[in-house]
């Protein structure tokens, strides 16, 4: 009698402890899941004054070619949130190959109701003015980025849905876009930085 009740204990004692186990390995929140929804679909370079498309409410001050851009590829994401990620652009969805864009990317922040929130400008562009206001350019003038160089996370907001919409836009010679990958995922650079300013 007295083993049977030690072999009940024992077992009693490794349920418990197996119940206890999955709370400490549970998976991953979504929020520090890296997340990786593709923006743009890589479009060969095209002439210029073969891109039909304009995007009328859109001003460049150019000091070469056309003020009004051409359409080359527009995309837009899924409704999102940051949770707590950082949100940079890249050209794969596994985050290791930077994009290139030939003039430059317009993103557009749209909110839960579809009203444009924030807009921004990646490339090689001169200023860009939209509805009288001249619209923040992110990132440094060029035409090729390294990955992750773009970090577009000042534009989302912290709690709130959004999605981001992007237009690649050409003023002259020749238009294309690569690829083009918003990853949201944890800034792992942030806990090296804290550990520095101890």
């Amino acid at each position: 009698m007295h083993s049977r009740t030690l072999v009940l204990a024992a077992t009693l004692g490794l349920m418990a402890c197996a119940r206890q186990v999955p709370a400490s390995t549970r998976p991953a929140s979504t929020s520090t899941a890296p997340r990786a929804v593709r923006l743009l679909l890589d479009t060969p370079a095209q002439e210029t004054h073969t891109l039909t498309k304009l995007r009328e409410d859109v001003e460049v001050d150019s000091t070469e070619g056309e003020r009004t851009p051409r359409v080359v590829a527009t995309g837009q994401t899924p409704t999102l949130s940051l949770d707590g990620n950082r949100a940079r652009l890249y050209g794969d969805a596994q985050g290791t190959l930077g994009f290139a864009v030939d003039n430059f990317l317009l993103l557009e922040v749209l909110d839960a109701n579809g009203k444009v929130t924030r807009r921004a400008t990646v490339g090689f562009t001169e200023a860009v003015h939209m509805e009288r206001d001249q619209v923040d350019s992110v990132g440094r003038r060029a035409f090729n980025f390294e990955p992750g160089e773009v970090d577009i996370t000042a534009l989302l907001p912290e709690s709130a849905p959004f999605q981001v919409r992007a237009t690649a836009l050409d003023t002259w010679g020749v238009g294309r876009v690569s690829d083009v990958y918003l990853v949201l995922a944890p800034d792992s650079r942030d806990d090296e930085d804290d550990l520095r300013g101890q």
